[in-house]
C-alpha cells in the first residue's frame, strides 16, 4: 500500500547538500558557539504531562536538558535553545527571554526556544488533565536563562553547513480516516470522529491516511573554522518514541549517539528539534504488522536515526562568510470557545468534580471550555531566521507535517528547516479541512483550541517572514513531469487535474484552457500518489487527494456524448461494507440522480464485490459489471469512454465494461469524481491524474495511459 517516500521537489536525493552564499547581502565572518545545562528536577515527584489525565513520576531514567547554539555574524547574535520539555508556554519563555536579554544584550526576538515534545519530562505548562508543576516552573526558567547566558560567552570562528537525508523508515501518519459506517464519538457525546490518532490498529476500521509524512531529516552542522566539531542542530519529524520515567525519550539517545559518531570525547553538542509532526508517529500502520515500527527498542531506535544522520553529516560542505538575519511576528488569535449549551454543559461537569483534578475525557475537556471560555483570545510567536543560505521558520504549535511541507515548499531557500512548539505551546493546528474530520486534535481545548484559519495564517506568515529575512520571493509550488505525464499532456486533454494541491478549494487545471475544478469539504490533500516517477520525473513524489465524503466538481459546458475520461482511483473501503464500495465519477444534474446520466464505481456487498460498475441513469437493476476484482489500497487505471450511445469501460488497458447507453441530452454539464451525483456512497479513497478528453479515445491511446501501472 504505502510508496517509497521521497522528499519533496530537489529533496528526493537520499542526501543532499548545499550551501550557496546569501547573494544579495555583504557577508559576515561567522562565529557560533553550543552549550548543554541540565534541567532535570532535582525535586521529586513532578508533574509530567503528555497524556489526558494527570500523573507524577518520582524516578529519572535519563536527564532531561537544554541544548543551546549561538551564531554571531559581528552584527546580529542569535540564540537557538531545544528543551526536553513536552512544551513551553509562551508567557513563560518571554520571561526567559527578558532576563537573559538583560543580562546578555540580545533582542528577545532574536532567541528561538523549543521543545523536543517528549512526553516524559517536567510538566510547564497546563494542558488536558495536567497542571504545570509548580515547584519546577521557576527552577526551568532558571536554568534557561543561565543556558542563553552561558552559550553567548564563548562564540569563536566557526563555519556552517547543511545537509539531509531521507528517514523514511522511521516516520509515518498517525492520523487515519474512519470509514463514514464507523465514526466514532466524541466526548460530548457526538458522532463527529471520522479522523483520530492510531484509528488504523484496526485497519477495517479505516480508509486511508489522513495527511502525508515529511521523512527529511535534515541538518545544520556548524564547526570551528579549523573543522573541529562545535554542533549539529538535526530536525525530525517524528512525535516522540514513549519512554519510563523522566526522560528525553529518543531525542537526548539520538544526539548521546550522534556525539559518539562526531566528536566523542569534545565538548561538542548535538542538538535533535522537533519538527512538523503533530499528525506523525512511528508506526507505519500501512505496513504489516510484523513490519511496523517499533520492533526495535528506543535505543536502537535513536541509533539508526543517528547513523542516517552521520551519513549525511559527513557529506556536508561549509560556509565561514554568512550574514545573519533574524525577524519575528505576534499575530493574534482567537480560541474557540463553546457556546452557550456547551459552556453550561460544562460548568455542570466541573461543578461536580469540585476541586479535584479531571479522571475521564469528559471531565478533562469539560474544564477545557471554561478555560476557552475566560480567555477568549491569545497570541502567537512566529519567527523566521536566515544564515546565509539556511532558514530556519517556527511554528508555536503541534503542527502537521503537510504544514511543514508547505513552508519549505514556499521557502525562497532550498534548505529550509521548521521547528515545531518554538516559543510557546499553542497546541495542535490542523489544516482547515483536517477540522471537518473531527479527533482529539480538534476538539476545543488548550491542546487544540485556536481558530480553524489559525494553520494557513501561521503557515503564511512563517513564508512571508522567510521572505523578509532572505529578500527574495517565494517559490511556487513545482508540478514535476514524468515520461507519464508527457504523454498525457501531448493527448491534448481537454481538462487535466494532477490533484497535487497542498489546499483546497481550487483543483488546478494543467491544461492551457484554465478550467479549474472545486475540491467540495470532505477531502485531504497531497498523499502519495501513483507511479511516483513516472508522473512526477526523478526529483519529485506524485500527489493525489484524499476523498472523505467530499468531492471534486466541475463545470463542462462544451462537451457533448462523445468523450473520455482518464483516471487512477485507489479504494479504502472493504467491499463487503455497504451495497456500493464507491462511485468515483459521475456527470449528472448535482443532488439528484435523473433517468439518463454515466456512473462509474467499485461494487460492493449487494452485488459484484470489488468489480467495476457502469450505471446509465438510475436504477440498481441497471448496473453493468466488470469481470476483474480490485484490490484495495493499490492504484488502478480507469479509462471512460462515451461514443454516442457505446459505452467502454477499460480497467489498466483491458476492456472491462461494454454496453449501450441512451445519450444524455444536451445541458448536462456538471462533472463530479470522488461521487455520485446524488452523494450517495461516495468515494473513500485517493484519485489522482484526472484528464477528459473530448474525443473518444482509442485503445491504443487507453494501452498509453494505463502503462504507468503502479501498485505501491
Amino acid at each position: 500500500m504505502r510508496t517509497t517516500r521521497a522528499l519533496l521537489g530537489s529533496l528526493t536525493a537520499c542526501v543532499v547538500v548545499s550551501l550557496l552564499p546569501y547573494a544579495d547581502a555583504a557577508a559576515a565572518e561567522l562565529q557560533a558557539a553550543a552549550a548543554i545545562v541540565d534541567v532535570t528536577p532535582v525535586n521529586l515527584p513532578v508533574l509530567v504531562n503528555g497524556g489526558m489525565l494527570s500523573r507524577t513520576i518520582d524516578r529519572v531514567n535519563t536527564p532531561v536538558q537544554a541544548r543551546c547554539l549561538a551564531l554571531s555574524d559581528g552584527k546580529e547574535t542569535v540564540v537557538i535553545v531545544v528543551v526536553d520539555s513536552c512544551m513551553m508556554p509562551r508567557a513563560l519563555l518571554d520571561e526567559v527571554k527578558q532576563v537573559a536579554s538583560s543580562q546578555t544584550g540580545i533582542p528577545p526576538d532574536h532567541m528561538l526556544i523549543s521543545a523536543t515534545h517528549t512526553h516524559s519530562a517536567p510538566a510547564s505548562m497546563g494542558c488536558l488533565g495536567t497542571d504545570a508543576d509548580p515547584g519546577y516552573v521557576p527552577y526551568l526558567k532558571r536554568r534557561l536563562v543561565e543556558a542563553i547566558v552561558e552559550v553567548s560567552k564563548n562564540l569563536e570562528p566557526a563555519r556552517i553547513g547543511f545537509s539531509r537525508a531521507d528517514a523514511a523508515r522511521y516516520t509515518a501518519t498517525r492520523r487515519w480516516i474512519r470509514r463514514p459506517d464507523r465514526i466514532a464519538e466524541d466526548p460530548l457525546g457526538n458522532l463527529t470522529v471520522r479522523a483520530n490518532m492510531h484509528a488504523a490498529r484496526n485497519p477495517d476500521d479505516v480508509t486511508g491516511q489522513a495527511g502525508p509524512e515529511d521523512p527529511e531529516l535534515s541538518l545544520i552542522a556548524v564547526q570551528s573554522r579549523d573543522g573541529r566539531p562545535l554542533a549539529v542542530l538535526a530536525n525530525f519529524s517524528m512525535h516522540y518514541y514513549g519512554d519510563r520515567d523522566i526522560s528525553a525519550d529518543y531525542f537526548g539517545r539520538f544526539c548521546e549517539q550522534l556525539k559518539q559518531r562526531i566528536a566523542p570525547d569534545s565538548r561538542f553538542v548535538a542538538i535533535m528539534s522537533q519538527g512538523c509532526s503533530g499528525d506523525i508517529w512511528m508506526r507505519d500502520y500501512s505496513l504489516p504488522v510484523d513490519q511496523q515500527l517499533p520492533t526495535q527498542s528506543i535505543d536502537q531506535y535513536a541509533s539508526e536515526l543517528a547513523d542516517i544522520a552521520w551519513k549525511a553529516y559527513q557529506q556536508a560542505s561549509f560556509q565561514d562568510d554568512v550574514q545573519i538575519r533574524m525577524l519575528e511576528r505576534r499575530l493574534p488569535m482567537r480560541y474557540r470557545v463553546p457556546d452557550k449549551q456547551r459552556l453550561e454543559w460544562a460548568r455542570q461537569i466541573v461543578q461536580q468534580m469540585a476541586d479535584r483534578l479531571p479522571s475521564n475525557t469528559t471531565e478533562v475537556y469539560a474544564r477545557e471550555q471554561l478555560f476557552l471560555n475566560e480567555w477568549q483570545q491569545t497570541e502567537v510567536v512566529v519567527q523566521a531566521l536566515c544564515v546565509g543560505s539556511i532558514a530556519i521558520a517556527t511554528t508555536p504549535c503541534e503542527t502537521y507535517a503537510l504544514t511543514g511541507l508547505k513552508i519549505k515548499a514556499a521557502s525562497p531557500l532550498p534548505d529550509t528547516m521548521v521547528i515545531e512548539l518554538a516559543n510557546g505551546g499553542d497546541g495542535y493546528i490542523p489544516p482547515p479541512e483536517q477540522h471537518l474530520l473531527g479527533g482529539y486534535n480538534t476538539w476545543p481545548a488548550r491542546s487544540a483550541g485556536l481558530e480553524v484559519t489559525a494553520e494557513p495564517r501561521i503557515a503564511e506568515a512563517c513564508i512571508e517572514l522567510l521572505e523578509e529575512v532572505t529578500g527574495k520571493t517565494r517559490r511556487s509550488l513545482s508540478v514535476g513531469e514524468g515520461p507519464a505525464a508527457t504523454v498525457l499532456r501531448r493527448m491534448q486533454p481537454f481538462a487535466w487535474w494532477r490533484l497535487e494541491e497542498m489546499a483546497g478549494p481550487i483543483a488546478t487545471d494543467q491544461t492551457e484552457h484554465h478550467r479549474d475544478a472545486v475540491y467540495e469539504p470532505g477531502v485531504v490533500f497531497f498523499l502519495d500518489g501513483p507511479a511516483d516517477q513516472a508522473f512526477s520525473g526523478a526529483l519529485g513524489t506524485n500527489r493525489a487527494a484524499m476523498f472523505a465524503g467530499g468531492r471534486l466538481r466541475a463545470r463542462l459546458p462544451s462537451l457533448t456524448n462523445r468523450y473520455s475520461i482518464s483516471i487512477w482511483i485507489w479504494n479504502g473501503m472493504p467491499v463487503e461494507a455497504r451495497p456500493v464500495t464507491g462511485w468515483f465519477f459521475s456527470r449528472a444534474f448535482d443532488h439528484g440522480l435523473q433517468q439518463y446520466g454515466d456512473h462509474v464505481g467499485v461494487g460492493g456487498n449487494a452485488a459484484h464485490a470489488g468489480r467495476l460498475i457502469y450505471l446509465a441513469g438510475r436504477g440498481k437493476e441497471k448496473f453493468v459489471p466488470g469481470k476483474t476484482p480490485i484490490e484495495r489500497w493499490t492504484w488502478h487505471h480507469v479509462c471512460f469512454v462515451r461514443d454516442g450511445t457505446r459505452v467502454r469501460i477499460y480497467l489498466d488497458g483491458a476492456l472491462e465494461i461494454e454496453t449501450e447507453a441512451a445519450e444524455s441530452p444536451s445541458g448536462v454539464e456538471q462533472f463530479f469524481f470522488g461521487g455520485r451525483s446524488d452523494n450517495e456512497h461516495n468515494w473513500e479513497g485517493r484519485l489522482d491524474e484526472i484528464a477528459v478528453f473530448d474525443r473518444v479515445l482509442t485503445e491504443t491511446d487507453v494501452r498509453q495511459l494505463a502503462a504507468t501501472r503502479h501498485h505501491p
